[in-house]
């Protein structure tokens, strides 16, 4: 248990931050789900336009710092290798 006022605050900041965080994950999750269900679908367009309404939202989880770099590009180039895939 925080005892000290340091780390009282830092106690609340991080309740904070872990709400914000968790709204940000969700929002792209969102986004990441649209961009499947297009692909599961096989409308190329539909999915080529979810994957482009998908990549700013991802980028903007790298720079919040919610995501890492490597791990967005991962999923960007998996997302866009399988809708180039559709027929």
């Amino acid at each position: 248990m925080a005892n000290s006022p340091q780390s009282k605050k830092r106690a609340r900041q991080a309740d904070a931050r872990l709400t914000v965080n968790k709204a940000r994950r969700s929002r792209i999750r969102t986004f990441l789900r649209k961009v499947e269900e297009a692909i599961a679908s096989g409308d190329k367009s539909a999915a080529e336009t979810a994957l482009r309404t998908a990549q700013p939202e991802l980028m903007r989880g790298v720079t919040k710092g919610v995501y890492h770099k490597n791990t967005v590009s991962r999923k960007m180039s998996r997302l866009s290798s399988r809708v180039k895939a559709i027929a």
